[in-house]
This record gives structure tokens, C-alpha cells and sequence, in this order.
């Protein structure tokens, strides 16, 4: 006889793997994609693992069925999905064409994403990870980032310039003879210690002034008319805004001890 209840409760906790999977298996078909030149399927691909990844541990938490388990597959898809595929990507893409320099570039990102997802782990199991910030910049970033260029090159490779803005296009060769420095950026800042927002709050979208409705409806149009540049604009704000955030937070109380010094009158003479 059936144990209904039971029943349901596995197949609560077995629902967040199954986002889980669907990450791992968008990583593994851009592999396949890419493997085919087909490189802007490879990129979307990769944003649909992102996808998947910012869903499974959303509907966990939602469900209650958060385990040991679904951290550790978690951790094993995003490497696959934004260490392993986003490397092998690129190196199809535009590394190999530096001979024997693609290869430790391709591998340094996939290093120093293992170790961002290593360190990330010790810190949740230790109870030391934070709501508000991650430290170091999130891997699916630095995949998205990467993904989002691809995209963004490839309608320069095809007769869909139209649906491209101007001032990313015009940038896009500059961009592509740095990817390989580019990549090697992003690797450090995944395991650097720069905090990075985590956009966990539930009220984050919610538009709570009309100048925040518009932005947003702007924002969406955004996307639909220019998706690929869209999103890479949205990636490449993110990382840069965490080295932004720490170059201020470095000057800042500089600059404001300097003020105060300005501001405060020397001390009198004394009086003989």
C-alpha cells in the first residue's frame, strides 16, 4: 500500500534537482553546440542554465527541501555550466587561434571557477555566508559575461546587425583581442574577496516609485529589442560594479579623513 505523504514528500525535495538537472544539461548540449560551431546556441544555452540555477535553490527554499545533497549537485552542474562549458566555448570561439597561450587561459577560468564554487560550499557549510553579498564574483556571472559577448559577436557574423546597438558593435573588436586578459580578470574576481550583491530580497523587483516603473518597463523593452547586447550590458555592470563598490570603499574614508582635516582649524599658538 502507498504511503500518499511520503510520496509527497519526495517528490517535494526531488523537484529542486530536477532545475538542478535542467542546469546541467544546458551546460553539456553548449558543449555539444559548440563542438558544432554553433556558438550562439551555445550562449543561449548557457543563459538557460542560469536560469535553471537561479530556480533550483529559489523553489528549495520555498518547498523547505534544502539538503547537503542538492548543494553538492548544485555545485557539481555550475561547474560544468559555468566553469567547464563557458572555457570550452571560448577556446572553440576565439582561443585556439593563440595557439598553445588558449589553453591556460581556458584552464585558468575553469580553476579559479572550481575553487569559487570550493570556497563558496566551506562558507555555507560553516554557516559563514551571507543573505545580502557573495564573495567574489558568482560564477554564473562570469559565465553569463562571457556567454552574453558571444552572442552579442555573433550578430556581427550575421545579417542580424540591425538588432544590434551601435556603441556595443563598434566596441565589439576591441573587446574581442582583450577576451583573453578579459577571461583571465574575471577568474581572479571569483576568487578575490571584492563582496558582490546576491540579489536574494523578494521585494528586489517590486517598483516602489513611479521612477522605478519606468525604469523597469525601459528595462524590459530593452531586453526585447536588443536581448544579446541587453544582457551583456547587465553582466559587464555587475562585474565592474563590485570593483567599483571596493576602489570607493578603499578612497573613500581617505578623502573624507582629508576633508575633515581641511575643515578642522589648527591649533592656537601658545601665548608666551
Amino acid at each position: 500500500m502507498f504511503n500518499l505523504e511520503k510520496l509527497k514528500h519526495q517528490g517535494t525535495v526531488a523537484l529542486p534537482s530536477l532545475f538542478t538537472i535542467g542546469n546541467m544539461a544546458c551546460g553539456f548540449f553548449a558543449i555539444l553546440a559548440a563542438i558544432d560551431k554553433e556558438f550562439a546556441r551555445a550562449g543561449w544555452l548557457i543563459i538557460g542554465a542560469m536560469v535553471m540555477d537561479s530556480l533550483d535553490g529559489r523553489v528549495a527554499r520555498l518547498v523547505k527541501a534544502e539538503s547537503k545533497f542538492g548543494v553538492e549537485i548544485d555545485s557539481l552542474a555550475d561547474f560544468l555550466s559555468f566553469g567547464v562549458a563557458p572555457a570550452y566555448i571560448m577556446y572553440l570561439f576565439l582561443l585556439k587561434d593563440y595557439g598553445f597561450w588558449g589553453y591556460p587561459v581556458a584552464f585558468i577560468y575553469a580553476l579559479c571557477g572550481v575553487l569559487r564554487l570550493a570556497r563558496f560550499n566551506v562558507m555555507s557549510h560553516d554557516g559563514k555566508s551571507s543573505k545580502k553579498y557573495f564573495t567574489g564574483l558568482p560564477i554564473p556571472a562570469g559565465a553569463g559575461i562571457l556567454a552574453s559577448f558571444v552572442l552579442s559577436y555573433s550578430l556581427l557574423e550575421s545579417d542580424s546587425v540591425s538588432h544590434s546597438m551601435k556603441f556595443i558593435s563598434s566596441e565589439l573588436p576591441l573587446i574581442y583581442t582583450m577576451i583573453p586578459f578579459l577571461m583571465i580578470g574575471i577568474g581572479l574576481l571569483m576568487v578575490s574577496n571584492i563582496p558582490y550583491a546576491a540579489f536574494k530580497s523578494g521585494n528586489l523587483f517590486k517598483p516602489r516609485t513611479v521612477g522605478g516603473l519606468v525604469f523597469g518597463v525601459a528595462f524590459i523593452t530593452l531586453i526585447f529589442a536588443y536581448p544579446q547586447n541587453s544582457i551583456f550590458i547587465v553582466f559587464s555592470l555587475y562585474v565592474l560594479s563590485g570593483v567599483i563598490a571596493r576602489l570607493w570603499r578603499a578612497f573613500y574614508p581617505i578623502s573624507k579623513q582629508q576633508e575633515a582635516d581641511k575643515e578642522t582649524p589648527p591649533p592656537a599658538e601658545p601665548v608666551s
